[in-house]
């Protein structure tokens, strides 16, 4: 199963209310966490919104659940909650918790020859990518839930291993 949304901004929703914040006091603490660094911050819209879409951007999850306190794994429907290594990785303050695309392409790459498959194979098998998407990873740039999710699931590793902490 995939990553569930609408499981985390009810998290999200919960932890808000039982702190007795707004969503804009939410999304402050969150974007906190990654004070003084030059990044986009999250937009309380985007988190008042979320639980309306079904795919949100990766590195802007990692702030959610660096927040909570929880793990990517608690919010997949079947998974046990707080598995062991499924935690995220604890990041020093002015750095922040972002996706190693190059890294994931590369652990893909390698378990695809090691199967013998084709990229359309693997593509297939992990399900929501065309060969381009998994590919181009190994430049670098952006993923979003629930991809990284599938990712991990058919590399058989938890999400925080494909995560890395940067200075931006």
């Amino acid at each position: 199963m995939d990553f569930d949304v609408a499981a985390l901004h009810a998290a999200l929703d919960q932890q808000r209310k039982a702190r007795g914040l707004t969503w804009a006091q939410l999304t402050r603490e969150i974007n906190g966490q990654c004070e003084r660094l030059p990044l986009r911050s999250i937009a309380s819209s985007t988190i008042t919104g979320m639980r309306k879409r079904q795919v949100l951007e990766g590195d802007g999850v990692l702030q959610m659940l660096r927040w909570l306190g929880r793990a990517p794994e608690d919010f997949v429907p079947g998974h046990p909650q707080s598995a062991p290594g499924t935690a995220l990785p604890p990041v020093a303050r002015g750095r922040i918790l972002r996706f190693d695309l190059p890294a994931i392409y590369a652990a893909i790459d390698a378990r695809r020859a090691e199967r013998g498959m084709t990229w359309a194979e693997t593509a297939r098998e992990i399900g929501g990518f065309s060969v381009a998407g998994l590919t181009r990873m190994a430049k670098g740039g952006r993923t979003a839930f629930p991809h990284v999710v599938r990712i991990a699931r058919w590399l058989r590793r938890p999400v925080a291993t494909l995560t890395r902490t940067v200075d931006s």
